[in-house]
């Protein structure tokens, strides 16, 4: 199994910007990828970036030039760097990391959510 623990979250107000961590216990060097995935109320949940063990990345449109996900293998964390904030991105974030079971499945586990608030 895998814990994930974020921390980063609170209060900004818009254009600013914020870090989440998330610190996973075992090492993430062979994890197929870690994700931040948000919710919204009233919204579902959604994929926000993504990087791969190979550290390729991908993010929703809505933040792609804005945000920034990277992983340090050495420190078993993944981040998302959150520039330019807007009302909009206000959610509760969740880390997420996509594990291999065996060589053809693979399980998900989450963290328990931190709150990002963009208001003034």
């Amino acid at each position: 199994q895998v814990q994930l623990v974020e921390s980063g979250g609170g209060l900004v107000q818009p254009g600013g910007s914020l870090r989440l961590s998330c610190a996973a216990s075992k090492s993430i060097f062979s994890i197929y990828a870690m994700g931040w995935y948000r919710q919204a109320p009233g919204k579902q949940r959604e994929l926000v970036a993504a990087i791969s063990s190979g550290s390729n990345t991908n993010y929703v449109d809505s933040v792609k030039g804005r945000f920034t996900i990277s992983r340090d293998n050495a420190k078993n964390t993944v981040y998302l760097q959150m520039n330019s904030l807007k009302a909009e991105d206000t959610a509760v974030y969740y880390c997420n990391a996509e594990v291999w079971v065996d060589a053809t499945t693979r399980t998900n586990y989450w963290g328990q959510g931190t709150q990002v608030t963009v208001s003034s």
